[in-house]
Parts: structure tokens; C-alpha cells; sequence
């Protein structure tokens, strides 16, 4: 392969399966966060695919901390994350990973009102204008 050739390879990240079924979303956006790519549907924060090394990979289910034992209860697989408790986890290093996160991207096509959370709104830099009196 010549470089011009290699440079227009596009790396696939891991878990775009996963995520593939929710593009199709009228409201479906994937953005960069904290190295993960995070999927919003509705203006809701969802979901986290995260492909570091543990802590960091895995699927990271946005959600209040009052719908995880719930959660929990449906899909046992899923724990508490050890760093970002407020969030539960889905390991990759389970056998069952790949059924398991299937079942969460079923819940969230649902629409499941226990997956999500609200962003809190960017803080805007000050722009020139504002700085000078």
C-alpha cells in the first residue's frame, strides 16, 4: 500500500455495531467525550462506549442513581461503574457482553425512560466583545 492509500483508511471504532441501530433516529447524535463516543436520542445523554482498558471498556448506561436497581434488576450484568458511579456498567470482558449490550440498545430504541440523562448546558467561553468594557 502506497501512503496516500493508507492514509485514507478509516478506523472503525469497536463498538459501532452497537450504536448503528439508534443512527437511524431522527434526533441521533454521536460526539466525542472523555475518549468515548457518547450517543444522545431526544437531547438525552444515553450511552458510552468506552474502548480503553478497565475501567474504560465497555458500555456505560447514563442514568439517574434512583432507576439503577431497577435497571439492575432487568439486566443483571450491570453494575456501578468503579469511577463514575453515577452510571452503570457493562464490562466487555463478560462472555455475555455482546447480548447483553444488544439488550440495552433494544431498551434505549424503546425509548426507556430510565436511560438518559439531561446534559447540563455548555458554559460559553466570553467572547471578545464581552471582555472589553
Amino acid at each position: 500500500m502506497r501512503e496516500s492509500q493508507i492514509a485514507r483508511i478509516k478506523v472503525v471504532h469497536p463498538y459501532a455495531w452497537l450504536w448503528e441501530p439508534l443512527e437511524g433516529e431522527d434526533t441521533f447524535m454521536l460526539r466525542s467525550m472523555f475518549g468515548s463516543k457518547a450517543v444522545y436520542l431526544d437531547g438525552k445523554l444515553l450511552l458510552c462506549f468506552f474502548a480503553k482498558s478497565e475501567p474504560w471498556r465497555g458500555l456505560l448506561i447514563c442514568t439517574a442513581r434512583e432507576d439503577h436497581a431497577s435497571l439492575i434488576s432487568d439486566v443483571p450484568a450491570l453494575k456501578p461503574h468503579k469511577i463514575l458511579g453515577k452510571w452503570l456498567y457493562l464490562p466487555e470482558a463478560r462472555e455475555d457482553f455482546d447480548r447483553v449490550a444488544e439488550k440495552i440498545i433494544r431498551l434505549t430504541l424503546r425509548r426507556d425512560s430510565r436511560i438518559g440523562v439531561i446534559p447540563k448546558p455548555r458554559k460559553r467561553k466570553p467572547t471578545l466583545k464581552k471582555m472589553i468594557p
